[in-house]
């Protein structure tokens, strides 16, 4: 899978039928940091994925609509507020024009309101939670604005990749999502099938051999690595 510019639009983890927890592990097995937050989606079961779009909140809504004005579809917009818990700094009217945008969804590391106007908007947004407080002062506007966005104590750019589900989101560099994409298939597949097999009573500790794992001197995840199981990375 070749992700060029053209294709980086279409990462549905739907379509995928794959998840962050999948693209978590593939990363860890691939040695590519794990770059995930805890955020939630307003509607439980949406996903998103995308492009970084990044913008740095400071107060005004301007910086989200000049980010949507060179945004291309497919992007999701990723904004920083800091992680402030006292403050929304996204409400329905920029969810709108994202959707009309073509964007894919918004992240927040912050928070959002007017949640009842978002699910019927259906865009899929990821906060911290929400507040009926709207921006509570106007502050100076970072250089790099509009080119960067620190989400926890990850920076993400336009370089990179969002995946979001209701485990969270996950950030992985665009250079590298196809690799890790593909890594993720396999996890997946083994893992379903491991699954399959527990249903038609054979235990999972039977299929991993835990017995020999016990006996063997490794590590669980060499002993995993060694058999071809799957359950932890």
């Amino acid at each position: 899978m070749d992700l060029s510019e053209t294709d980086l639009t279409a990462l549905d983890l739907t379509a995928l039928d794959l998840t962050t927890a999948h693209l978590a592990d593939a990363c860890i097995r691939a040695n590519i940091p794990v770059r995930t937050v805890s955020l939630k989606p307003v509607i439980p079961g949406t996903r998103t994925s995308g492009r970084v779009l990044p913008a740095r909140h400071a107060g005004s809504v301007d910086v989200f609509l000049e980010a949507v004005e060179r945004a291309r579809p497919g992007d999701v917009l990723v904004v920083d507020n800091d992680g402030r818990t006292d403050e929304a700094c996204v409400g329905d009217l920029i969810v709108l024009e994202a959707q009309q945008a073509g964007l894919a969804g918004v992240v927040i590391w912050g928070l959002h309101r007017d949640t009842q106007d978002i699910r019927a908007i259906g865009l899929p947004v990821f906060s911290l939670g929400a507040n009926p407080t709207g921006p509570l002062s106007l502050r100076d506007r970072a250089p790099e604005a509009l080119s960067t966005a620190e989400v926890d104590q990850w920076t993400v750019t336009s370089d990179d990749v969002v995946f979001g589900d209701d485990d969270g989101v996950l950030f992985v560099p665009a250079a590298d999502a196809a690799a890790l994409i593909e890594k993720a298939r396999g996890i997946r597949d083994v893992e379903r099938a491991q699954a399959e097999r527990v249903r038609q009573g054979e235990s999972l500790r039977s299929q991993l051999r835990f017995a020999d794992y016990l006996a063997s001197g490794l590590t669980f995840r060499e002993h995993l690595r060694k058999i071809g199981g799957a359950v932890e990375e």
